[in-house]
């Protein structure tokens, strides 16, 4: 857990600067699974359905902030990922990487093709 932990965190600095000012103090979370609970809430057919979950305020709901708030996580969930990896030719840096920036980007309506660009920009 602390290897994804270690590639989610690099691939967060890398990318650009304008796409992480969208979430500040931002906290990435890896578990092995994600909960029963989440998986409910998804429609996960199998726990190995989601590889990561945005969970905060977007930047369109984004207000005051009120005491009590959880700042904006994202988990990042090992065994699905390791698990889409082992069948794809991409490296475990680069999954970890698309899954954040979709986790994120997603939430914050931005497109495919916004999110494709920015993981361009940050492969360098």
């Amino acid at each position: 857990m602390d290897d994804i932990e270690a590639l989610a965190h690099a691939a967060f600095v890398d990318l650009p600067a304008a796409f992480r000012a969208l979430c500040p103090g931002i906290v990435i979370h890896v578990d092995d699974f994600p909960d029963d609970d989440t998986l409910i809430e998804m429609d996960c057919a199998s726990e190995f359905d989601l590889l990561g979950l945005f969970r905060g305020i977007g930047l369109a709901q984004s207000g005051d902030f009120t005491t009590g708030q959880m700042p904006n996580q994202i988990w990042l969930y090992r065994r699905p990922l390791l698990d889409y990896w082992a069948e794809h030719e991409e490296t475990l840096g680069h999954l970890v990487t698309h899954v954040l920036v979709h986790e994120i980007g997603h939430h914050f309506g931005l497109s495919d093709d916004d999110m494709a660009g920015i993981e361009a920009r940050s492969d360098g």
